[in-house]
C-alpha cells in the first residue's frame, strides 16, 4: 500500500516545453497526501477499531457459549432434581401407604377382639340375668309358700 509518505517523496521529470507547471503539481501533491494521509489514518484506526471489535465479538461469543453451557447445566440439574424430588415423594407415599395398611390392620384387629369382649360380656349378662331370674321366681316361690303356710 502507498503512505502518505511515498506520495509526497515522489519526483517527476521535468521537461521544458509542454511540460506540467511545477507549481501545480507540486501543490496537488501536497493536497493529495494531505488527503491521503487523512484516509490513511482512518484506514488504520478503522483496522483497529475492526480487530478490537472482531476480539470483543470472540469475547462476547465465548461468554455466549459459556452461558448457554451454563443454561444447559443447569435445565439438567433442575431436572434431576424433580427426578430426585418425585421419587422421594413416590417413595414417602409408598410408606405412608403401607403405614396406612399397617394401622388398618390393627384397628380392624381390635375391633374383632371388642366384638369378641362385646360378646362374652352379652353371654356373661345372660348368664347373670338368667341365674338372678331364676333366683327371684325361687324366692317368688319361697314368699308363696311362706303365705300359703302362713294361711
Amino acid at each position: 500500500m502507498i503512505t502518505p509518505l511515498d506520495i509526497e517523496n515522489k519526483k517527476f521529470s521535468k521537461q521544458v516545453l509542454n511540460g506540467y507547471s511545477v507549481e501545480e503539481v507540486d501543490d496537488f501533491l501536497d493536497e493529495l497526501t494531505a488527503e491521503y494521509e487523512k484516509i490513511y489514518k482512518e484506514a488504520t484506526e478503522n483496522r483497529g477499531r475492526t480487530e478490537k471489535l472482531t476480539n470483543d465479538l470472540t469475547r462476547y461469543q465465548s461468554i455466549e457459549s459459556t452461558l448457554q453451557n451454563t443454561l444447559l447445566m443447569a435445565q439438567t440439574t433442575a431436572d434431576e432434581v424433580k427426578k430426585t424430588a418425585q421419587k422421594q415423594a413416590d417413595a414417602i407415599i409408598a410408606e405412608a401407604q403401607v403405614k396406612a395398611k399397617e394401622a388398618l390392620k390393627n384397628v380392624e384387629s381390635e375391633i374383632i377382639l371388642k366384638q369378641k369382649e362385646l360378646d362374652d360380656l352379652q353371654k356373661q349378662f345372660d348368664i347373670y340375668k338368667a341365674k338372678m331370674e331364676s333366683l327371684l321366681i325361687s324366692q317368688l316361690e319361697l314368699l308363696k309358700e311362706s303365705a300359703k303356710d302362713n294361711n
